[in-house]
């Protein structure tokens, strides 16, 4: 019948799409992934991240938690600059790179890897290869918590992230200001079609207070990302 052959149809379909994705495949060793990411690029989401793993890493310290801090911007990694550490990662007898420490935190990032005044002038096969191997051939250990730093944009990198890994929750960092706003709601929306449940936003650089009169000036805006999470339907994280 017509409809049986229409179901059919829907079935291959389905199959013949399936087989475009990549699997989700956890990362050894790691309970929890959170990615924090902007549309825009310079709203301060490596210093969030940063904050963000430190957060976490003093909130459980009594409970003896593991958490650790990828850096997945390819083009312009500044974990290493944030974390204060310096060097190349080491082997492993698995041929695996062993993460750099600091802070309590294990850190990996394609700044480990180059010279830290050497431009990435890579095409997009090669920085897929690269997040590839910062993803699957680094020994984490075990660990509770990994906070992935996600380079700006809604590129190929995030979707290669959150298409083979799975993912608790995603941040979105943001100014104020109507041009960051609209990556942001961009960058959300992308999480979203990938099914990856976004935890809420962050607001930053929103007021100046200046340092002899004390008084506070918003210098990109008061309450426009309060306004865009309001829009979305999610929670203002801080």
């Amino acid at each position: 019948s017509s409809s049986s052959r229409d179901e059919a149809l829907r079935d291959k379909r389905s199959q013949i799409l399936s087989r475009g994705l990549p699997k989700q495949k956890p990362i050894e060793g790691v309970k929890q992934v959170v990615v924090l990411a902007s549309g825009k690029g310079g709203v301060g989401k490596s210093t969030t991240a940063d904050i963000v793993t430190n957060i976490l890493f003093f909130l459980f310290l009594t409970q003896t938690k593991e958490v650790g801090l990828l850096d997945a911007d390819i083009y312009g990694p500044s974990v290493p600059k944030m974390m204060n550490l310096k060097g190349n990662p080491e082997l492993t007898p698995k041929n695996l790179m062993r993460p750099l420490k600091n802070y309590g935190i294990a850190c990996m990032s394609m700044g480990f890897l180059i010279e830290e005044t050497a431009p990435v002038v890579w095409r997009g096969l090669m920085v897929m290869s690269a997040v590839e191997k910062l993803l699957r051939q680094v020994d984490w250990g075990q660990l509770d918590y990994l906070v992935i730093d996600m380079p700006p944009g809604t590129g190929d990198v995030q979707l290669s992230v959150s298409q083979n890994i799975p993912i608790a929750g995603a941040v979105i960092i943001s100014t104020p200001q109507d041009v960051a706003l609209l990556d942001a709601r961009k960058g959300a929306e992308m999480f979203r079609k990938v099914h990856v449940p976004v935890l809420g936003l962050v607001q930053n650089m929103s007021v100046f207070q200046c340092p002899k009169c004390k008084h506070e000036t918003h210098i990109f805006g008061a309450d426009g990302v309060r306004e865009l999470a309001k829009a979305l339907g999610l929670d203002i994280l801080g």
